[in-house]
C-alpha cells in the first residue's frame, strides 16, 4: 500500500480542465491526484533561426516548479544560478515526445513553445 493508500497498481485519478488560462493560445490545468500542473501553449509566427527555409515548424517545451510546490519552500532556479539538470532533462524529454507527435511540416514556419510549470507536487 502507498502511503496515499493506493494500491502498487492503482493509477492515480486524472483530471484535465481545458482553457485554463485566457492569454495562451491553449492551456490546460492537470492534476495526477494531488499534482498539479499548468500548461500553456503559445504559437510564434516564425521559425527558429537554425530552420530559416525549411517547410516546417518547431516544438519545443519549458519546465518548472513553483518554489512552494513542495512540502517546503525551495528557491527558485533562476535565483539559484540556472537550471538544474533534472529540470532541463524534462524540459527536453517533453520537447522530444511533443515533436514525435506532431508532423512538423504541417506547421508552417512556426514556433509552438509549451511552457509546463508544477504548481503543486
Amino acid at each position: 500500500m502507498r502511503p496515499s493508500g493506493r494500491s502498487p497498481d492503482q493509477m492515480r485519478p486524472i483530471v484535465f480542465t481545458p482553457n485554463f488560462t485566457m492569454h495562451a493560445e491553449g492551456s490546460v490545468l492537470v492534476a495526477f491526484g494531488n499534482t498539479k500542473v499548468i500548461c500553456t501553449a503559445s504559437v510564434d509566427n516564425q521559425q527558429p533561426r537554425w530552420l530559416r527555409d525549411q517547410d516546417q515548424g518547431w516544438v519545443t517545451a519549458e519546465y518548472g516548479m513553483l518554489p512552494r510546490s513542495t512540502h517546503s519552500r525551495m528557491n527558485r532556479e533562476a535565483a539559484r544560478g540556472g537550471q538544474g539538470g533534472r529540470t532541463m532533462e524534462i524540459q527536453r524529454l517533453i520537447g522530444r515526445a511533443l515533436r514525435a507527435a506532431v508532423d512538423l511540416r504541417k506547421l508552417g514556419p512556426r514556433t509552438v513553445t509549451l511552457d509546463c510549470d508544477v504548481i503543486q507536487a
